[in-house]
């Protein structure tokens, strides 16, 4: 036999190669050959001056008496009682470590394919966002959304039944072209004001208009109180 100890993970691994190869049912293991297998397996490996573990004697020991079990006829169970098989916990313990040991193969697959894919580590979003980012306000972006939600609201409360439906492209730098002549006439004006138009595609255009004026220092949005007025004039 080719096989050495150090070829198998431990007693079990080597009882289902020797089972296997006997081309066995593991649920209906002949002990009696088996065992006789797994002992000139370990005397093999004696004689090869090689070293053979606690462990596989263990199991060694157990196949034995189990063997003798099956070869002395057991008297003393009554009749009406069923006979307990002295192979079934060593069944058992087969068929979870081939469980174990196939589930082990997937996972050893699994990793071997994780290894072609690359993972790039999250990275502070802080180093993409330049310094000048910040809305020359003394009003949040927070107030904005939240005035701008509730202005959105009363829109759509009070929009008509009939509507008539448009193909116009309402631009976000059409809208900031509209809002700077709003503001050089007027220097400035109610952040409600700027809002003319009910549909949803001009609020959304002259919202981030707004947003995109302030960031850039084009004008500035002040409120003196929390429920007061938003003003957007020239900066």
């Amino acid at each position: 036999m080719d096989f050495k100890i150090n070829d198998f993970e431990g007693p079990l691994d080597l009882l289902l190669h020797l089972i296997k190869e006997s081309k066995m049912d593991i649920m209906n293991i002949e002990i009696e050959v088996i065992a006789d297998q797994y002992m000139n397996f370990l005397k093999e490996q004696e004689k090869m001056n090689l070293e053979v573990s606690s462990e596989y004697l263990v199991l060694a020991s157990e196949l034995l008496e189990i063997k003798s079990k099956l070869l002395i006829p057991n008297n003393k169970v009554e009749e009406a009682e069923e006979e307990v098989d002295p192979r079934e916990d060593l069944i058992n313990r087969l068929l979870e470590y081939e469980a174990y040991k196939n589930i082990t193969k997937v996972l050893q697959e699994k990793e071997l394919l994780r290894k072609d894919i690359y993972t790039k580590y999250p990275e502070n979003i802080n180093n993409y966002i330049p310094e000048n980012k910040e809305i020359h306000s003394d009003v949040s972006l927070d107030d904005l959304i939240q005035a701008f939600q509730k202005y959105y609201q009363r829109k759509l409360d009070n929009k008509p039944l009939n509507t008539k439906v448009t193909l116009k492209e309402i631009s976000v730098s059409s809208r900031r072209s509209d809002i700077k002549r709003v503001l050089k006439k007027k220097g400035k004006v109610s952040f409600f004001e700027l809002f003319p138009v009910s549909s949803r595609e001009y609020i959304v255009a002259t919202f981030l208009a707004i947003l995109e004026m302030a960031k850039n220092r084009e004008l500035t949005i002040t409120q003196n109180d929390t429920f007061d007025d938003i003003i957007c004039e020239v900066a």
